[in-house]
């Protein structure tokens, strides 16, 4: 079993977990772990090469906001 499904097998845990809860306090603490495990298989994944970067769109000109100049008086 690779590092990344042992991961993902812990969030499955948690979300059995959170369905079996007494509460919503413990529902929402089970889920929140879940989460957390599902991040960290995806780093791992990323981490392995199994999953590519996000890739960024590159800004436009038009979305770069101009930074004052110190010093100058217009």
């Amino acid at each position: 079993m690779s590092q990344s499904e042992h991961l993902r097998q812990n969030a499955g845990h948690c979300l059995t977990l959170e369905d079996t809860a007494a509460n919503d306090a413990a529902r929402k603490q089970f889920r929140s772990m879940g989460d957390a495990w599902l991040a960290l298989a995806e780093t791992q994944e990323w981490l392995d090469g199994a999953t590519p970067p996000v890739s960024r769109p590159q800004p436009q000109s038009a979305d770069l906001i101009p930074m004052p100049t110190q010093g100058r008086s217009s």
